[in-house]
């Protein structure tokens, strides 16, 4: 009986460990896909392009007016639609919304950058964007100046 029992335990410890290694191997393979970066924005073609509408007021230099841009490939009424694009591109982070406002708790310098607004509309990623812009404290300068040229480099509080 011993050698019967021998074998038995044999074929169960060899159903072990062949579970043991398939239930390791997809282990290894979940945690290789979890582990794998989130593909970037730019590697993923929008099915119908990224379409944003920008108005701007105030902005100096003849850069006031409504401009259309799509990207993917780039184009519109835009003065610099590729330059455009490539600037929210930048600034595209994973789970990140590139045209959220500053945070209410900022703290932003008391500086004023001008006169100039913005509106940005349309569809960026998949996803609505409404987005406003001024220059009316150093945390709105300095989101306005992360999408230049998208917005215009504005003129205005000692500009030239």
């Amino acid at each position: 009986m011993s050698q019967v029992m021998s074998q038995v335990v044999s074929q169960v410890v060899s159903r072990i460990r062949s579970r043991l290694v398939a239930g390791a191997a997809a282990a290894a393979a979940l945690a290789a896909l979890s582990a794998a970066p989130p593909a970037a924005h730019a590697q993923e073609p929008s099915p119908s392009g990224d379409r944003l509408t920008v108005t701007v007021r105030d902005a100096g230099g003849g850069a006031d007016g409504t401009y259309e841009i799509h990207c993917r490939p780039s184009g519109g009424s835009h003065p610099d639609p590729a330059g455009a694009c490539a600037a929210v591109e930048r600034n595209t982070r994973w789970g990140k919304d590139v045209f959220a406002p500053a945070p209410r708790d900022a703290v932003c310098t008391m500086q004023y950058g001008g006169a100039a607004t913005a509106r940005v509309t349309g569809t960026w990623a998949g996803r609505p964007v409404d987005a406003a812009y001024s220059r009316k404290n150093g945390c709105e300068i300095a989101r306005w100046d992360r999408l230049v040229p998208l917005l215009p480099e504005a003129r205005g509080a000692g500009r030239p």
